[in-house]
């Protein structure tokens, strides 16, 4: 009995990487089969405004060109019915092809959840109960959440510092000298505690906002309809909380560096003569906080972004520009 051919058609970057790692699942145990022949390929196969079935027939045609047996499409979009509802996955079980979602697998162990589910679609569609046409959708009310916290792991946050790293080397060279100034110090210590926090969220808030604006992330419907603007309002809350999180994470890196520094290079009574006050070692906190903030804002305002990768990369909607770049030109 020879092995089924199974296709994997999966989207550039993660989904790829992901897909790879599954050539070697085998049938579950008592499965009548001889064996699973996993195959990947890696391109777009479908758009986040074409409906399921779309994708559906290209990954069927995908799998008459190579002789697949079985055919499951990988994405790291988010599918919908026509219903509105957020899916997991589509089946069509008479022509033996699939599409997987894998921000409806919510944000935590994307992999073993990927893994037992193209190993459930293979199951399933190798030996099909039902000859029809098949959708899984999310259960409850918590479904957009589950897509939402699913696409922003997909974004990978905590490796936007490798886009904003020239902006991080800015505002270390500029937190290291406002560090050591006495007008700075003079500042820090006027600041009540609620102006600090204030101008913590202001220069994060400011910086992630010119960053969607240097880099056009903002993502425009296509057209009026509910279903484009609801896709809009999806890909940009997950770009702004993608943004949000690398900033913050850049934040922080920031704050401890500068904390070492002012810790190895200021003597607080020096900072208390030049006041006129007494000063400890906690007054550094708050001038490293302070020096945080605004080296924070003047290092990513002096530095350009937008033709950063890493940068483009936090919005679904420059990928779904790459998506439609690849399908045109295989049209054509």
């Amino acid at each position: 009995m020879e092995p089924i051919r199974v296709g994997l058609v999966a989207d550039p970057a993660s989904p790829t990487a992901l897909a790879r790692r599954m050539t070697d699942l085998v049938p579950p145990d008592g499965a009548d089969a001889a064996g699973w022949d996993i195959e990947v390929v890696s391109e777009p196969f479908t758009l986040g405004s074409e409906d399921v079935d779309v994708a559906l027939a290209r990954l069927r045609a995908h799998a008459d060109r190579n002789g697949w047996d079985l055919v499951i499409g990988v994405t790291e979009l988010p599918l919908r019915d026509v219903g509105g509802r957020y899916l997991l996955a589509a089946i069509d079980t008479q022509h033996h092809a699939a599409v997987l979602s894998l921000p409806a697998l919510g944000g935590f162990r994307v992999r073993a959840r990927a893994r037992n589910a193209v190993r459930g679609l293979v199951s399933g569609m190798s030996e099909p109960t039902s000859p029809e046409e098949q959708r899984l959708p999310l259960p409850g009310l918590s479904a957009r959440g589950r897509v939402l916290l699913g696409m922003v792991i997909a974004n990978r946050p905590w490796l936007l510092a490798t886009g904003l790293k020239s902006a991080l080397v800015a505002a270390l060279a500029t937190g290291a000298v406002a560090t050591i100034e006495p007008t700075v110090w003079l500042l820090a210590a006027s600041l009540s505690g609620w102006r600090l926090g204030a101008a913590t969220i202001a220069s994060i808030a400011i910086v992630i906002g010119w960053i969607v604006i240097d880099g056009e992330l903002w993502d425009h419907p296509d057209d009026d309809s509910p279903e484009a603007r609801e896709r809009s309002r999806l890909y940009n809350t997950s770009t702004l909380l993608t943004l949000t999180i690398g900033v913050v994470i850049c934040y922080a890196a920031l704050y401890t560096v500068n904390l070492a520094w002012a810790l190895f290079v200021l003597d607080p009574a020096v900072m208390g003569d030049s006041l006129g006050t007494s000063a400890e070692y906690g007054d550094l906190f708050v001038l490293t906080w302070f020096v945080a903030s605004a080296a924070t804002l003047g290092g990513a305002l002096g530095t350009g972004l937008a033709s950063d990768e890493a940068i483009r990369a936090a919005a679904y909607s420059k990928r779904e520009e790459e998506r439609r770049t690849r399908l045109a030109e295989e049209r054509a």
